[in-house]
């Protein structure tokens, strides 16, 4: 185990054993300013012997590799697990906003479309991604004197993906060629008959049915299929959307990865001068000739450039949770169509959403709580401590924030 050391000033330096650590604390020249992972900040001046530390950094849609290294030894370690919901947050919103001008301006002339995105615009979804990655790598320079980042980007051909044999022309020839839209393309596609009773129901009506919710699936033809309309009413009626899986694999995560490298990089270069790319190719290649296993954070150990470097006995999971719910009402409609009110307290007991707290001897995170001063306990991962923990029981370890981080013993070491 190592404890991360920051100056009176606030500059990172080498990370000490915890005997030194311990010391340090008792002779009161130093203290503690941050639990997981550990960080203390000393109380006098000291310059500090710093070694050329290099950070990988594996980057992604949904998870990131970080790997700060030495010749000798790995210094941290830590997979980032991303916000997925952005997009269907946003969608959900833009639902209630229609619904509201619907209701409030019904009968409001149309206006001029004038609006215009700003160069260099990225979707929000995107852009929040692209934002915690950089944010993340700065978490990370606030603890450990980094001379050097290491980023993996990548770019997908998202057409040979579907079709490995495809060239030349037929890039510019997709699966929709010669139909007005998609939805003549998917009638023709499925032959103009019910995916579902396959014209059982003689019904001559026919309906194009989004597969996964048209707010996150979108209006692909992967996730389209053909109903007719008994069909697609009783479906809906009772609930039987899992009956159908998409035609092929989502490309979002692909799309998004080409989009996102760039930006990652240029950002970063903002911020730190001292930043590279490198390649997938070129981390695969590093990662067999080292014999290592599979994994982000090995990725990101190959990235950096110390392959071989010793391993900790433990890493760090961090997750990323959203700050604040400011929502009014719950987007499921109840029964005389009324929304339930969205107004569960901040803080009750003493303890709020998030809140890292310890409970018989185990660390874990609030994921729920009632106002009678009961609280759903997990871990990180989705591992149940306890349904329904009491108060009295709890003793607060850290505050809640939007990066909740938990330590690992033993994972992810080489194969």
């Amino acid at each position: 185990m190592l404890v991360y050391v920051i100056n009176r000033h606030g500059k990172p330096l080498m990370p000490c054993k915890p005997r030194k650590a311990r010391i340090l604390l008792t002779e009161k020249k130093a203290k503690v300013v941050k639990l997981t992972p550990f960080t203390i900040q000393l109380l006098y001046g000291s310059s500090g012997y710093r070694q050329p530390v290099s950070l990988g950094v594996d980057a992604g849609t949904k998870h990131i590799g970080l790997s700060a290294t030495t010749e000798k030894g790995v210094l941290f370690e830590a997979e980032v697990q991303l916000r997925t919901d952005i997009q269907d947050l946003l969608s959900t919103r833009r639902e209630f906003r229609r619904a509201r001008r619907n209701r409030k301006t019904r009968y409001r002339k149309a206006k001029f479309l004038n609006r215009k995105k700003p160069d260099g615009w990225l979707a929000p979804s995107i852009q929040h991604k692209v934002d915690s990655h950089i944010r993340i790598i700065e978490k990370v320079r606030r603890i450990l004197p980094v001379k050097s980042i290491t980023v993996e980007v990548a770019q997908f051909d998202s057409q040979k993906i579907k079709n490995p044999g495809i060239q030349g022309e037929e890039y510019q020839q997709g699966e929709q060629l010669g139909f007005w839209n998609v939805r003549e393309y998917v009638l023709f596609r499925d032959k103009h008959t019910c995916q579902h009773c396959k014209g059982k129901s003689r019904d001559k009506i026919l309906n194009v049915h989004h597969i996964e919710s048209r707010k996150t699936g979108g209006d692909s033809p992967d996730n389209l299929i053909t109903l007719c309309e008994t069909c697609h009413h009783y479906i809906h009626q009772n609930g039987l959307e899992h009956l159908f899986t998409r035609k092929s694999a989502t490309l979002r995560d692909t799309s998004q990865m080409t989009v996102m490298r760039w930006f990652i990089f240029n950002g970063l270069k903002k911020v730190f001068e001292g930043a590279n790319i490198t390649y997938g190719y070129i981390t695969k290649n590093t990662r067999i000739r080292s014999g290592l296993g599979k994994s982000h954070l090995v990725d990101a150990r190959c990235i950096s450039g110390n392959p071989l470097a010793i391993p900790s006995h433990h890493t760090y999971f961090i997750k990323q949770v959203r700050k604040n719910n400011r929502q009014l009402h719950k987007a499921t409609i109840l029964k005389g169509g009324k929304r339930k009110s969205n107004k569960a307290e901040r803080w009750v007991k003493g303890f709020q959403l998030f809140d890292k707290v310890e409970f018989v001897g185990s660390a874990c995170f609030i994921f729920g709580r009632r106002t009678s001063g009961y609280f759903d306990l997990r871990q990180l991962d989705g591992t149940v401590i306890h349904r329904s923990a009491c108060y009295k029981k709890l003793k607060p370890l850290e505050r809640a924030s939007t990066w909740l981080i938990q330590r690992r013993e033993g994972q992810f070491l080489p194969a």
